[in-house]
């Protein structure tokens, strides 16, 4: 767990310096819009990104912010990866995650998407802007790092048998008491057996308490013989 927060402090660090760059990733998706003739519709995908950056890309600052855009996006589906495989999860923790893959995905619709307060990256931009073009694209990777710590926070509540190893701690339980229980089972069956089985000599009898001597002869209460 230590290792998947590591890796989301160091996207969140490489998206604080993408984000003060926003009016240069704006204009360069401006330029590639320009340059494919595809004024109309909004950039509604990653895949569109693509595609922008490797066909109609006309300089190196729109190919640097671009392609830094489209490394963030990979690395937050590498890391959804990672945060699959370290617990099985629960119904909320894997809605959370289901959700991150869904937004990362290259095809995934983005259009609708608008990132909410405390987020001003949609601010930023101007009413037709964000409305009609780039609302979504810019929205994406915040509202992608609001899932992932929240399903971190929901991951570190759950108990370390869930996180890792789930029935580790069961089994060694169980494996300790099965390995007791014959212990003390064979320590307390010589015992009762050696007690009730083991052959006394007849000359080693010796008569203790009411059974000194030999027994005499019965009489008839109150009577002689």
């Amino acid at each position: 767990m230590n290792e998947a927060k590591g890796s989301l402090r160091a996207i969140e660090q490489k998206y604080k310096l993408f984000q003060q760059q926003q009016f240069t990733f704006v204009a360069a998706l401006e330029h590639c819009r320009e340059n494919a003739h595809d004024k109309i519709r909004p950039i509604a995908s990653i895949e569109q990104v693509q595609s922008y950056t490797e066909h109609h890309c006309s300089n190196a600052t729109d190919h640097r912010i671009l392609n830094m855009f489209l490394d963030l996006c990979a690395e937050l589906s590498k890391l959804c990866l990672h945060f699959e495989a370290l617990h099985a999860g629960t119904p909320v923790t894997n809605s959370l995650l289901d959700k991150c893959k869904t937004l990362v995905s290259q095809s995934n619709d983005l259009s609708s998407l608008r990132a909410r307060y405390p987020h001003d990256v949609v601010n930023h931009l101007s009413c037709d802007e964000a409305r009609n073009h780039y609302g979504g694209v810019v929205s994406l990777i915040p509202l992608v790092l609001d899932l992932m710590k929240e399903w971190i926070a929901h991951s570190e509540k759950l108990p370390r048998k869930v996180q890792q190893h789930v029935s580790e701690p069961g089994t060694h339980q169980e494996a300790a008491a099965a390995a007791a229980q014959p212990a003390q089972t064979a320590g307390a069956q010589p015992w009762p057996r050696e007690h009730q089985c083991r052959p006394l000599p007849k000359d080693s009898l010796r008569p203790r308490g009411r059974d000194k001597g030999p027994k005499p002869p019965w009489r008839p209460p109150g009577g002689k013989l």
